[in-house]
């Protein structure tokens, strides 16, 4: 090999050796800006809110708390802070490898704990007057989460019509309308106003809170998400698309929900109703309704403690044909929800 040739050769390793070290720098480099970036896992409470104090949490989380109530994935619980603020806490089941939802990984590294995080710090951002704001969590050290909002000491849609078949409360039909017209309106903030868009995941009345004026204020927006035991619970308030396969859930999901919300406010019948498991009935809430509409029956469906003036009959007469809409078994056949709220708010003055 001639002097020539040494030269080239030396050329061309010192080219490709620093083409190599260049690469592996600037994956170094990413790294450390990636490193120096990511969000730090944070222990103890986590505050959103000027009224609570990490301490006040923490004192408040340790003392004996009123349930409220549990579902598959946790437990309600009522408690007081030292400056005498009502909270409620949810305190989810522990994530754990075993357990695991489908729209989500398994609790089982530091990562998905970082991701869960930001998820619930997203959750937190989230303001309108139709949602219940997460006012703080408190990751323990069993990897369980306690969620803390404001307490609603009157109850959840849920109760109040609990209350209406057993003829302790008289809910109107404008106060029903309302409080279709609020959920709506907050599933229109979840879907077209947040980015990235959010779906609510797991929309039913017990998930939906009243205050005295009966203005609805939705909860658990997006926690079935990160829920560990969400797979396989059977609800009416599912749409079909989801029995199976959770992955499916879109925005028009949560329309089939609200659908059934606004079924029950119409009829003031509960969906898990066993006569509603009969062939005659269509087999669910929606068929029903879809069957006595077809059949020029609609006003028997609507609750008789609500039929009134004429005028409000037919607000709840075409109420009821967008409920039936909702519950639709294909997602494209319902309604966004931007276009249910004009649909609901020119049925009544709000």
């Amino acid at each position: 090999m001639d002097r020539r040739q040494r030269i080239i050769l030396s050329i061309l390793f010192g080219v490709i050796t620093g083409f190599v070290c260049a690469i592996l720098f600037a994956c170094l480099l990413r790294c450390f800006i990636r490193y120096i970036n990511r969000t730090p896992i944070l222990k103890g409470p986590v505050v959103f809110s000027p009224k609570i104090t990490p301490k006040s949490l923490q004192s408040a989380l340790a003392n004996e708390n009123h349930l409220l109530g549990s579902s598959p994935n946790g437990s309600y619980y009522r408690t007081v802070l030292d400056n005498g603020l009502n909270i409620a806490v949810k305190r989810l089941q522990p994530f754990s490898n075993a357990h695991t939802n489908c729209n989500g990984p398994p609790f089982k590294d530091v990562h998905t704990k970082r991701k869960i995080q930001q998820e619930l710090q997203l959750l937190a951002t989230l303001r309108h007057r139709n949602l219940m704001s997460l006012r703080a969590y408190v990751r323990e050290s069993d990897n369980r989460f306690s969620l803390v909002y404001d307490y609603v000491p009157t109850g959840s849609l849920r109760d109040a019509m609990n209350k209406v078949r057993e003829n302790q409360l008289n809910l109107n039909w404008d106060a029903r309308l309302r409080i279709a017209v609020g959920i709506v309106k907050g599933l229109q903030y979840l879907h077209f106003t947040c980015i990235p868009k959010i779906m609510h995941y797991n929309l039913k009345p017990s998930n939906v809170m009243l205050n005295a004026e009966f203005e609805p204020r939705m909860a658990d927006c997006g926690l079935a998400k990160l829920m560990p035991n969400t797979d396989g619970v059977a609800s009416p308030y599912n749409a079909p698309e989801c029995l199976q396969n959770c992955s499916r859930y879109s925005d028009k999901s949560d329309i089939f929900s609200f659908g059934v919300i606004l079924g029950v406010l119409l009829t003031g019948r509960d969906p898990l109703d066993p006569s509603f498991e009969e062939i005659s009935t269509g087999g669910n809430l929606g068929r029903w309704l879809h069957q006595v509409q077809e059949a020029g029956e609609a006003r028997e469906a609507l609750d008789k403690s609500i039929i009134g003036e004429e005028v409000e009959e037919d607000e709840m007469l075409m109420a009821l044909r967008i409920a039936v809409v909702c519950q639709s078994d294909l997602p494209a056949d319902r309604p966004s929800s931007d276009e249910l709220v004009p649909m609901l708010t020119q049925l009544h003055s709000f």
